[in-house]
C-alpha cells in the first residue's frame, strides 16, 4: 500500500459525490475542510488495506476497486464476511471505539481510496460539528446495519474472456452494452481503446498489445479515470492470453467466462495464464457464460464446463435473443427478479396464472426456486418455453390423477407414486428433453428438499432434474422418498415451503416475486370429536353439501401436516418479498387435480388485482422488460 500524490481532475468530482453519498451534505466550507485531511492512497489487487487485530488508527473511503472483509475463525481458517465497491466506508468503528481492527481488508483488484487519519479524525470532530455529525451519522447507520445481511455493491468493471474458439468478445460486450445502459453509464475497452487513449502504437499481429512493465502505471490510471466515469466498464479481453487479457482479469471487479457451448469443456490458455497464475486473494468472481444459438431446445453437458472450473456462478445465453442479453444484464447490474413459487398440492396449478400475469406486464423472471408442486411449475419457468403449450402440456400431464396409485401394502408410503413418476418424466423430456441437469436449464433454478438422514434443509441446485424434484414432492408417508448421494430425501415443505430467504442470497438478485398458497383463513371444523371410520365411510356416500364431517383425506392430512413447521417461515418470508401473492384458494382441495383450469384462473385474476394496485406501480414499471401486452392493458 502506497501514498499517492494526485493531480488527476477526475477524481475530483467523483470524491465529492463520494463524500455526500457516505457523509450527507456538507457546506463548502466543511467539505474543503475534510478533503484537506484526507490522503489518497493505492492498493495492489492481493495486498491486505488493514490487518485484524492491528490498531484502528484510520478510516478509509473506497473511490474505485474492490475489497473484502475477512475474519480469523476459531479453527484458523479465513470467513469472508463483507464486500465492499465504491463508495464505502472501511475501518470507521475502531476511531470510535478505540478498539482493534475486527477484520482483514483485502483488495482483490487494484484499488484506490482515501484515507482519514486517527489525530485529524479527532481534530476535525471536535472543531467543526457538521462534520462530527456527519461522522456521527456514518457510525449510527453501521450500527443498524451491522448484523443485516449486507448487499453487495454491483461490480463497476466487468470482464470478458474468452475460453473457446469462434467467440466474439467485442460483439457480446456491444450488446451487453446496450442493455445495461438501462442501469447507468456503460464504456466498452479493448486493447485498441487503450491504445488510442495513451497513444501507443498498434501492435503487430501476434505480438503484445504493449510492454506492460513501461506502461503499466498508465494504463492503470486511464482504466481509473474510465470507470470513475462510468457506471459499468466493459473490459474486453483478448483471444489468447496477452498483456492486455491479463489486465482485464485482474483490474475487474467480477470476470465473465465466455464460451461457446458446442465446443469441448477442455482449460483454455486464457484461463492457465491468466487465472491460475494470478496473485492470491485477487481473484474476481468468475461467471461461466455458455453461449447457445436461437435454436436451441435446451442446454446439455453443463455439469462437464462446470467441473473444470471453480466459477461462482452460470448462465445460459442465446445471444441472438434480446431477453437473454437483458437477463445478463440484470443479473450483472444485481436487478435481476426471482421468482418462488410455494408447495400447495393441486393449488400450484395457480402458479401458471400468475407467471401468465407476469409476462403480460412484460415483467421477465430470471432465476426461478421452489418447493413440493413449486418446484415442478418452477421448472417450467426455467425451461424458458412458451407459456401456452406448456399450459397445455399440464393440463395433458394432470388427466391422470397423480395421487390415485395406492400401496395395497404401504410399506413405505401410502401412493406408489408411480403415476406421478411418469407424469414428471413426460412433462421433463416434452419441454427440455431426457437426461436433463438442474444446471442445464435456462434459467438458473432450485428446489428445496429435507434430508431426512441429517435432519436439515437441502438446496438442490445441481445434478438430475427429475430425481431432484421427485424429491421435493415426496411427502412423508404418502409418497416414496428419494435416495440421493446416500440419504433419503423428502418433501421441502418441511423445513421450508416458501424458500424466499434462500432465493434472496442468489447472485444478483434484486426483486423477489412470491407466489405463497397457504389458506388465508383457518378452517373451524363443526364437530367435537372425530367420528369413526365407519361413520366417515357412511358420510362420505352423501351429496358434497349434505356431509356431516369435512375432514380432509389421509394424504392432504398429510400434506398439510408436513409444511405446518415451515408456515411459520412462510409469514417471515412473506416481509422479505418484494411483490408477494397469496391467491383466494381456500375452497380449493390439495387434491383436486381435476380444476386445473379454474385454479390456473385463480391465480391469473389475483395477480392481476396485485399487480394493478396503485403502491405497485412504480416497482411494477422498474420491472418491465418490454411493454406490457394488449392483454394486460384491458
Amino acid at each position: 500500500m502506497r501514498n499517492m500524490q494526485y493531480n488527476a481532475n477526475y477524481h475530483d468530482l467523483l470524491l465529492t459525490e463520494l463524500l455526500t453519498t457516505a457523509f450527507g451534505v456538507l457546506d463548502a466550507n466543511s467539505l474543503a475542510l475534510l478533503r484537506e485531511h484526507l490522503r489518497w492512497v493505492e492498493v495492489a489487487g492481493g495486498q491486505s488495506l488493514i490487518e485484524q487485530g492491528e490498531p484502528g488508527d484510520s478510516m478509509y473511503l473506497s473511490v474505485s476497486g474492490r475489497l473484502r472483509a475477512y475474519v480469523q475463525q476459531d479453527d484458523g481458517s479465513q470467513k469472508m464476511v463483507r464486500e465492499m465497491g465504491r463508495g464505502q466506508v472501511i475501518g470507521e468503528m475502531s476511531l470510535f471505539t478505540n478498539e482493534p481492527r475486527s477484520a482483514t481488508v483485502v483488495a482483490i483488484r487494484d484499488s484506490v481510496l482515501v484515507r482519514l487519519d486517527k489525530p485529524q479524525f479527532d481534530a476535525l470532530v471536535a472543531s467543526n460539528p457538521q462534520i462530527s455529525m456527519a461522522l456521527t451519522r456514518q457510525i449510527i447507520s453501521r450500527l443498524k446495519t451491522e448484523h443485516a445481511p449486507s448487499k453487495a455493491a454491483p461490480p463497476v468493471t466487468i470482464g470478458l474472456l474468452p475460453i473457446t474458439e469462434d467467440v466474439a468478445p467485442g460483439t457480446i460486450a456491444q450488446t451487453l452494452a446496450v442493455q445495461l445502459q438501462r442501469f447507468g453509464r456503460v464504456r466498452v475497452v479493448d486493447a485498441a481503446t487503450v491504445n488510442a487513449e495513451l497513444g501507443l502504437d498498434a501492435p503487430t499481429a501476434g505480438a503484445l498489445p504493449y510492454d506492460m512493465s513501461k506502461v503499466s502505471t498508465r494504463v492503470s490510471l486511464l482504466l481509473d479515470q474510465i470507470e470513475a466515469e462510468n457506471d459499468f466498464v466493459l473490459l474486453v479481453a483478448d483471444a489468447t492470453p496477452t498483456a492486455w487479457s491479463h489486465v482485464c482479469s485482474r483490474h475487474c471487479d467480477e470476470l465473465l467466462l465466455l464460451a461457446d457451448a458446442t465446443k469441448p469443456a477442455v482449460v483454455h490458455p486464457n484461463e492457465t495464464d491468466c487465472l491460475v497464475l494470478r496473485p492470491p486473494r485477487t481473484e474476481a468472481a468468475q461467471i461461466l457464460v455458455l453461449l447457445h444459438s436461437a435454436d436451441v431446445l435446451c442446454p446439455s453437458g453443463t455439469a462437464r464446463w462446470l467441473a473444470r472450473r471453480p466459477v461462482a456462478d452460470h448462465i445460459h445465453i442465446r445471444p441472438a435473443l434480446e431477453r437473454d442479453m437483458g437477463r445478463l444484464a440484470r443479473m450483472q447490474s444485481r436487478t435481476a427478479v426471482g421468482l418462488v413459487l410455494a408447495g400447495g398440492g393441486a393449488r400450484g396449478f395457480a402458479h401458471l396464472g400468475i407467471v401468465r400475469a407476469l409476462q403480460e406486464q412484460g415483467i421477465e423472471v430470471d432465476c426461478v426456486g421452489g418447493t413440493s408442486m413449486g418446484s415442478v411449475m418452477g421448472f417450467m419457468v426455467a425451461a424458458d418455453q412458451p407459456l401456452k403449450p406448456t399450459m397445455a402440456l399440464v393440463r395433458d400431464a394432470f388427466r391422470v390423477n397423480p395421487t390415485g396409485d395406492f400401496n395395497l401394502l404401504p410399506m413405505v408410503s401410502l401412493i406408489k407414486g408411480i403415476r406421478l413418476r411418469g407424469i414428471l418424466r413426460h412433462s421433463v423430456e416434452s419441454l427440455v428433453g431426457a437426461a436433463v441437469d438442474i444446471e442445464d436449464l435456462w434459467k438458473n433454478y432450485f428446489c428445496i428438499a429435507t434430508n431426512y438422514s441429517q435432519a436439515r434443509e437441502d438446496i438442490l441446485q445441481s445434478g438430475d432434474l427429475q430425481r431432484s424434484i421427485l424429491a421435493s414432492i415426496a411427502i412423508p408417508g404418502a409418497l416414496p422418498p428419494v435416495v440421493r448421494d446416500g440419504d433419503l430425501l423428502c418433501d421441502g415443505g418441511t423445513f421450508n415451503n416458501f424458500p424466499v430467504d434462500v432465493m434472496r442470497t442468489r447472485r444478483g438478485i434484486g426483486t423477489v416475486i412470491g407466489a405463497d398458497l397457504s389458506a388465508r383463513k383457518p378452517h373451524r371444523l363443526e364437530f367435537s370429536e372425530v367420528p369413526s371410520s365407519w361413520a366417515l365411510l357412511r358420510d362420505r356416500f352423501r351429496p358434497r353439501k349434505l356431509r356431516r364431517y369435512k375432514l380432509p383425506a389421509l394424504t392432504a392430512y398429510l400434506l398439510n401436516v408436513t409444511i405446518l413447521y415451515s408456515m411459520s417461515r412462510q409469514r417471515a418470508a412473506q416481509r422479505i418479498t418484494d411483490i408477494y401473492f397469496n391467491p383466494p384458494l381456500e375452497r380449493v382441495g390439495l387434491l383436486d387435480w381435476t380444476r386445473m383450469d379454474s385454479i390456473v384462473q385463480h391465480g391469473y385474476e389475483h395477480a392481476r388485482e396485485v399487480l394493478a394496485r396503485a403502491d405497485m406501480q412504480v416497482l411494477v414499471d422498474g420491472l418491465r422488460s418490454q411493454p406490457p401486452s394488449d392483454s394486460a392493458k384491458s
